[in-house]
């Protein structure tokens, strides 16, 4: 487990700024809440195996004891660099853009299911969606009980899709939380 270097640290806030903006520096600010130390310190982004975790600084310190090959990961895995090089969010990743997203969309109740099988949101299924959203803006879907079903990209930005047919897709889906069930192998 090491920390990023300056390439993927760029990649990764580039990523995650793309859901919270601004809200970005409240992910790393704040201070942690894990470990018995009495000042446990701040969160941070740690690499290991292709994964990027985010851990507060104590529960990494304390994970130098075990050895790289014993060491599953340490904290919320957030992400994973591609062979290729490119950085995905991952659905593990949902609280915390949940938490300091600046855009989101709700869907209707009868609606969620479908998205919680991997399927893109139509204007149809849309109840409610933040003003201020543009097209290719990362967006946080909700429920109406406002519990976070997972996250994607804005197909459309809010004035258009008043203007859109009812099957044009408003999110691309990248990430649900029935991938916990989906894809349960390729997770860990």
């Amino acid at each position: 487990m090491r920390p990023l270097d300056e390439k993927e640290t760029t990649m990764v806030f580039e990523k995650l700024f793309k859901f919270t903006g601004p809200n970005l520096k409240h992910l790393l600010d704040r201070p942690s809440a894990e470990g018995p130390d009495p000042e446990p310190g701040r969160y941070c982004l740690r690499l290991h195996k292709n994964r990027v975790f985010y851990a507060s600084e104590s529960l990494v310190r304390r994970a130098t004891a075990v050895s790289r090959t014993r060491l599953a990961g340490v904290g919320t895995p957030i992400g994973k660099f591609t062979h290729g090089g490119a950085f995905h969010l991952t659905v593990h990743a949902l609280d915390l853009l949940a938490a300091h997203a600046r855009r989101r969309v709700w869907l209707k109740p009868d609606t969620e299911r479908s998205f919680l099988f991997g399927n893109s949101v139509p204007k149809s299924a849309l109840a409610r969606i933040t003003e201020n959203t543009k097209s290719g803006d990362g967006v946080v879907v909700m429920s109406m009980a406002d519990v976070p079903l997972g996250f994607g990209v804005a197909a459309r930005g809010a004035q258009d899709c008043r203007k859109a047919d009812t099957n044009a897709v408003v999110v691309l889906h990248q990430s649900d939380a029935g991938e916990y069930l989906r894809k349960e192998e390729e997770l860990m």
